[in-house]
């Protein structure tokens, strides 16, 4: 069985770096901790916690039942930094794009790159079923089950990236820090309403998230890059004072 699990994690690492070829990472997956030795197992049949999963697992399937959530639960559904980027926008204060913000797009883009390979181990480690597996049910997002099927719930990659998006935008702009983990929550919560993950596949991977954004700031490249997002998140989202809009019609005016 070990070897099955260590030929899926092959497949999927070569999958993920062929999707990524272009992006150098500031740190190979060796030089990051390893969550197979930091964070848990997934909650036995018998224990206290899967009770709560199979709660949560119904609490989950009533809030379907608002439309409004459920059209959110879809759209971050969607596995792309493009999808994943525009639902930070609001909170985030500014629109995120690699024409209008490079820098910032740049720091996300390989931070994400970086710390979405640490995901693939426990995955294939320990090969939980996700919920619409185990209980024969169907997932709000349906096209996503062909997927999912077999690749392993436990932790959750939806959660892994989407919090430590989360943690990148929060240092970025730590006014809006409340704002951004607020939708990182939701973005996180809204997986075991999909019912593709169980809540302590979610748990896990927000702690997991923590571990890999921490790792990051051992990185200089990582370092120097944060520094240049936060300098473009400044400079895009500063007021422009009136001596300068003066100067500026008074240039006009000349011409």
């Amino acid at each position: 069985m070990k070897k099955k699990y260590l030929l899926l994690a092959v497949v999927m690492i070569s999958t993920l770096c062929m999707a990524q070829d272009e992006v150098k990472p500031y740190m190979t997956v060796d030089q990051l901790p390893n969550l197979i030795k930091c964070l848990p197992a997934p909650p036995a049949f018998d224990s206290p916690e899967f009770s709560n999963d199979l709660m949560r697992y119904a609490w989950g399937k009533k809030q379907r039942q608002n439309e409004e959530r459920a059209a959110m639960v879809k759209r971050d559904a969607v596995w792309s930094y493009e999808a994943l980027f525009a639902e930070f926008n609001v909170p985030f204060g500014l629109e995120i794009s690699e024409q209008g913000t490079p820098e910032i797009w740049k720091l996300l883009i390989t931070s994400l790159t970086t710390t979405d390979a640490m995901r693939v181990a426990p995955k294939a480690y320990y090969h939980r079923l996700r919920p619409f597996e185990l209980l024969g049910d169907s997932l709000l997002t349906d096209g996503e089950a062909q997927y999912l099927r077999g690749e392993g719930s436990y932790p959750s990659g939806h959660t892994h990236r989407g919090f430590t998006c989360a943690l990148l935008l929060a240092e970025i702009a730590p006014n809006n820090a409340d704002t951004i983990f607020a939708r990182g929550w939701l973005y996180c919560e809204n997986r075991v309403i999909d019912g593709a993950h169980w809540q302590s596949d979610v748990d896990a991977s927000r702690v997991g998230a923590a571990i890999g954004y921490c790792a990051l700031h051992n990185s200089p490249a990582f370092l120097e890059q944060m520094e240049a997002a936060k300098a473009e998140y400044k400079r895009l989202t500063q007021p422009v004072s009136t001596e300068k809009l003066s100067a500026k019609h008074k240039k006009l005016r000349k011409k």
